[in-house]
């Protein structure tokens, strides 16, 4: 077909032919997508050789090839350019393809043969596909009578149709929610690129002053640099109300009907709620095991907030302000921070200029630690202008794959920071991986540098490190491929990349100034080491409040309907002890989209479990060496070139050589 879908990719590492495709051509490609892996699907079905590995489980790895190369693409799109046009396609291409899902793994037919498979003499990889394989069907309900399948197929449909609405309506309030400000002098402490950066954002919109973009979290970069409380507040609070207005926009209606089809859907299969269905599926050995992790963490991290509120209240009064509001917090912690160890964040801006991150910093630790080379390649197109290619090559110069990078924000694209997989490796079909990495980092004016915040240089590294997860992955099966782990597994490895950011070596190659091109000096280095703790009450309380909703809203049970979505989120809060008026959950309902459109459900845990692990690899590489070519080599070799083609906390044990401990978390985070 001359559709683009229609074949593999002829460009290096299977690159989508983006110049050649548009809008129009993702709906043909479904539907022939479809048409295909369904007819792959019945050819199996009709094999009337008994079923074995080879003629079930690797024919259906092997089936679903068009789909796939769609689906792909049409899904970054949907996360970094998602217009008006995308959009609607979005909201009639979902539940087809839960249907579409649906109409596989509920096929009793297709899972009788895929249960009669034997695992007999077959290596090890190979028998946890056959395993996987029974899982997912039994997880899909497989085993329902023919009212339960019926009742799935209707569900799934809708739970497709509520997530896809959520995340639009998201999309269109965190733009409308950015703040407009009138007088440069309410933006007062902003550095000058700060303000010419709102002046273009105003501008690119078509509006006169300044605009305050948001980006997904509840608390917003800008709030520790503003001196004007009044605009401080009214960030914050247009931070907090997304989805919350009654407006078109509004999405607590759409998160308490998630949750209870959700709920619905776990009972049919047998569980009590969804939050114990979504965890039977994880590295945790079970909700209990988490809730215990979880409620040994609150209260330490309560009571380090509240002694750091005191410390901003005495910063406050110096200031006249007697009652310390929420929209204070970040501006106070960073004149403590300045004041108790000497650190101003905000004045290191000029030493973090994007291409010296990414080419000094992010590239060179990689190149140091993994022996990697980063060639760009201009003549390789992204799905939109501002993306970038890198051809990404090991030690010996044989190509490992592709690396794309699409770092500003934009209207059409989701908040937050994340990465995706275009092309999957796998030695089945033998390709190799091609990744992406998002960020949202507001764009200069034309001839400006791009400086980043010192949390967007923690973020580059870490979504970087989700990256060279994807592009070590070393398979046979795609399923198991790069970052197709556990959800509470995924966030180990990228976590861990972070730690190179601060790396003496690696720190001087990249920080340095955009103007005068003097380093970072070793005792700012060194000032943001001693205080790498403050703040670490209201970091991890705002996370336990966001991760502690998260399993509230999932541990409904069946036919349980939320009334009143925000009083039941303040009712959640107090109940799990961190209903800090001063510290709001890092993501609220109305904009908590990890969970509501995003994979995360019952999963936001998987950050601080995943940081029990990577605090953990820390000390080993501290204990051995630190940033050397034989510690990357076994770091690669056995747990990020595995995926999930053994069991992931298998592949740290082999990599550590014991289980995890957590006395390093607490450590880090201030709690022990």
């Amino acid at each position: 077909m001359s559709n683009p879908f229609g074949s593999t990719s002829t460009l290096p590492y299977q690159l989508p032919p983006f110049e050649q495709i548009t809008p129009d051509d993702f709906l043909p490609a479904f539907k022939a997508g479809f048409e295909e892996h369904l007819a792959e699907i019945d050819a199996i079905l009709a094999n009337t050789e008994a079923p074995d590995f080879e003629n079930t489980i690797a024919a259906m790895e092997l089936a679903g090839q068009m789909l796939q190369r769609a689906a792909s693409v049409f899904f970054t799109f949907t996360a970094a350019d998602a217009t008006d046009q995308i959009q609607a396609i979005q909201q009639e291409v979902g539940p087809q393809l839960a249907a579409h899902e649906d109409s596989i793994y509920l096929n009793k037919a297709l899972f009788e043969r895929v249960d009669a498979v034997s695992v007999e003499g077959l290596d090890e990889e190979s028998t946890r596909l056959v395993s996987e394989y029974r899982r997912s069907f039994i997880r899909a309900g497989a085993r329902l009578d023919d009212a339960g399948q019926f009742r799935m197929r209707e569900l799934n449909s809708r739970l497709s149709v509520l997530g896809t609405e959520y995340s639009q309506k998201l999309l269109k309030d965190t733009n409308e929610s950015a703040l407009l400000v009138r007088d440069a002098a309410e933006l007062d402490g902003l550095s000058d690129d700060d303000v010419a950066s709102a002046a273009a954002a105003a501008s690119a919109a078509g509006k006169e002053g300044y605009l305050l973009s948001l980006i997904l979290p509840t608390s917003q970069p800008v709030l520790s640099s503003l001196t004007n409380r009044e605009t401080r507040r009214r960030l914050l609070a247009a931070s907090l109300n997304r989805g919350f207005r009654d407006n078109e926009e509004k999405t607590l209606g759409l998160a308490a009907e998630l949750a209870a089809l959700r709920a619905e859907r776990a009972a049919l299969l047998g569980f009590a709620n969804h939050a114990e269905f979504a965890t039977d599926n994880q590295t945790a050995p079970s909700l209990e095991a988490i809730h215990s992790m979880l409620g040994k963490l609150a209260p330490p991290a309560v009571r380090n907030a509240q002694a750091e509120a005191e410390l901003l209240r005495e910063a406050a009064a110096q200031d006249g302000v007697e009652d310390l509001q929420a929209w204070d917090w970040s501006y106070y912690s960073e004149q403590v921070r300045r004041e108790k160890f000497s650190v101003d964040l905000a004045a290191l801006r000029p030493y973090f200029e994007l291409e010296r991150v990414l080419a000094d910093g992010v590239f060179y630790a990689a190149n140091r630690l993994f022996g990697l080379t980063f060639t760009e390649r201009p003549d390789l197109v992204g799905y939109h202008p501002e993306v970038r290619v890198w051809e990404v090559k090991n030690e010996d110069g044989s190509g490992l794959g592709l690396f794309l990078g699409d770092y500003y924000t934009r209207d059409t694209k989701a908040g937050g920071a994340w990465m995706n997989a275009l092309v999957h490796q796998s030695a089945l079909l033998g390709t190799s991986s091609v990744v992406i990495n998002n960020l949202n980092i507001t764009k200069p004016p034309a001839g400006e540098p791009t400086l980043l915040s010192f949390g967007e240089v923690v973020t580059a590294f870490h979504e970087f490190g989700h990256a060279l997860h994807g592009l070590f992955s070393d398979v046979t099966y795609p399923q198991f491929s790069g970052t197709a782990v556990p959800r509470d597994f995924v966030e180990y490895p990228s976590q861990v990349n972070e730690m190179w950011m601060l790396w003496p070596e690696v720190v001087a190659n990249f920080a340095k100034h955009h103007v005068t091109g003097e380093p970072l000096p070793q005792d700012a280095i060194d000032k943001i080491e001693a205080a790498s703790t403050w703040g670490e009450g209201f970091g991890t309380t705002e996370y336990l409040g966001a991760t502690l909703l998260d399993l509230a809203w999932h541990e409904l049970a069946p036919g349980e309907t939320v009334q009143d979505p925000e009083a039941f989120e303040a009712e959640a809060l107090e109940r799990a002890g961190v209903a800090l008026d001063l510290v709001p959950p890092r993501y609220r309902s109305g904009y908590f989209k990890h969970i509501f459109a995003g994979g995360y459900a019952a999963a936001y845990y998987a950050y601080i479990w995943s940081e029990v692990l990577d605090a953990d690899t820390v000390q080993w590489f501290q204990e051995n060496g630190d940033l050397t070519r034989e510690n990357g080599d076994r770091f690669r070799r056995e747990l990020l070139a595995r995926g999930n083609s053994i069991d992931p906390l298998q592949a740290f044990r082999n990599f550590r050589g014991r289980e995890a401990a957590l006395e390093p978390l607490l450590h880090r985070r201030g709690l022990d």
